[in-house]
């Protein structure tokens, strides 16, 4: 792909867009920024789903105006963010995030620029002008701008080339642009999962390679970003992609090095086969809790610790709670799992014990317990993958659809004990005519 030096202008007629698929409070805040003397457009990831035929979620907006003067404008305004200085302008609980042009980074600009010395930008708010702006985001599919006043698309990249080849190519070059921000290969493994799209080989190359960079990304940052990863309706893909570039190995440490060493495949099947049911999930659009699915990807460091310090507990729960302990406290170390998603995550794990257990009223209690039917989905991926007695699983499947009467029968400790047969009675050797 050569640079253009000149911007290639489509109309969205010629793209085969309609106006009438935009946002309109997006639209809304162009019209006001146009109005008030700025450049202001739509861009990234809405432009590039709406070339798609897609339905954007998000709608950003990119402007010559800086925050303060964004503000200024519009009094439902928020300015948030320290790397890069952002305006999140509400309209009741929708948001449109608005960002001022970058320009190139300035190393010697302490005040408004700085970066680690492996090249990762710790605080980046230069400002510059569009075009300069297009050349600092990451991938050219994701740098065309839509002005939704005069109807165009603005491309200064060949993003449109890229879009209609089904490309993914980072901008200049893809190892430096991977040490400025590693979350780029997490960007790079969704986008391509999301979009169908292929990565181009110079951007593929280095990402093995890039991937241990992850580690020095905030936590918290991490916790979003995995999210969005695998929330999605193409999860089993983002994992099989996640495994192929080394980047699982490093998010999820413990569970890669127990993979590894795995026996057998089913470790590795119960992750992939948990990743299916959250895309059947949300493509029926139930909902997906991001702690099961989180329980399952940590389940296997969980259980491999629970299996080893046994023998110095009472109980099969209280080895349970501490290896989770152990796991999570290492887990969020590198990726900030809040507590709200490690408090289920727990729970699920320490109520696994408890189904092995199907006699007496503290059965009955357990069906009761608000945690039961996570836990019990849970037990059923684990007996789908042979951790767990079928016939267990099918006890617990059985006794949910018996009335309350028949659930205390069937918990009764003397339904698994042998009745003893009815004597017979005895004849009488006697005759009628004795």
């Amino acid at each position: 792909m050569s640079l253009q030096k000149e911007p290639t202008t489509y109309s969205l007629r010629e793209l085969g867009l309609s106006a009438d698929k935009l946002d309109r409070h997006a639209v809304s805040i162009t019209d006001r920024l146009v109005k008030a003397g700025f450049q202001a457009y739509l861009v990234g990831g809405c432009v590039r789903d709406l070339l798609l035929g897609l339905h954007p979620k998000d709608f950003d907006v990119s402007t010559n105006a800086e925050p303060e003067q964004i503000q200024a404008l519009f009094r439902n305004c928020r300015l948030i963010g320290r790397r890069f200085r952002l305006a999140h302008i509400h309209f009741g609980r929708h948001i449109i995030e608005v960002a001022t042009f970058r320009g190139p980074h300035v190393k010697h600009d302490k005040n408004n620029s700085h970066a680690h010395k492996d090249g990762r930008l710790l605080r980046d708010n230069v400002y510059g002008t569009l075009e300069e702006d297009a050349w600092r985001r990451d991938f050219t599919v994701n740098a065309l701008y839509l002005d939704a006043q005069k109807k165009t698309v603005i491309d200064y990249v060949g993003g449109i080339e890229d879009h209609q080849n089904k490309t993914l190519r980072l901008m200049g070059d893809p190892v430096t642009r991977l040490k400025e921000d590693p979350v780029r290969l997490l960007r790079a493994v969704r986008f391509r999962a999301k979009l169908g799209f292929e990565l181009e080989s110079q951007t593929e190359t280095p990402m093995v390679e890039m991937a241990p960079l992850l580690k020095d990304i905030p936590s918290a940052r991490l916790y979003d970003e995995i999210l969005k990863l695998l929330l999605n309706t193409k999860a089993s893909a983002v994992f099989e992609m996640l495994r192929q570039y080394g980047l699982f190995e490093a998010l999820f440490p413990q569970t890669a090095l127990c993979l590894k060493k795995a026996d057998s495949n089913a470790p590795l099947a119960l992750i992939e086969q948990a990743m299916k049911n959250t895309e059947s999930r949300l493509i029926n659009n139930q909902g997906v809790t991001p702690y099961f699915l989180l329980a399952t990807i940590l389940w296997e460091p969980v259980r491999r610790l629970t299996e080893q310090n046994r023998h110095t507990f009472n109980s099969d729960t209280q080895a349970i709670h501490a290896a989770a302990n152990d796991v999570v406290a290492h887990q969020i170390s590198r990726i900030a799992i809040p507590r709200r998603i490690t408090t289920p995550m727990r729970e699920v794990w320490a109520l696994q014990p408890r189904f092995h257990k199907q006699m007496g009223v503290r059965c009955l209690r357990f069906l009761e317990h608000p945690r039961f039917r996570a836990a019990y989905d849970f037990m059923l991926l684990r007996a789908q993958h042979g951790e767990i007695d079928k016939k267990i699983a099918d006890w617990w499947t059985h006794i949910q659809t018996l009335e309350p009467s028949e659930q205390k029968l069937m918990t009764r400790p003397n339904q698994f004990k042998n009745k003893r047969k009815p004597r017979k009675k005895e004849q009488s050797n006697k005759t009628d005519s004795d």
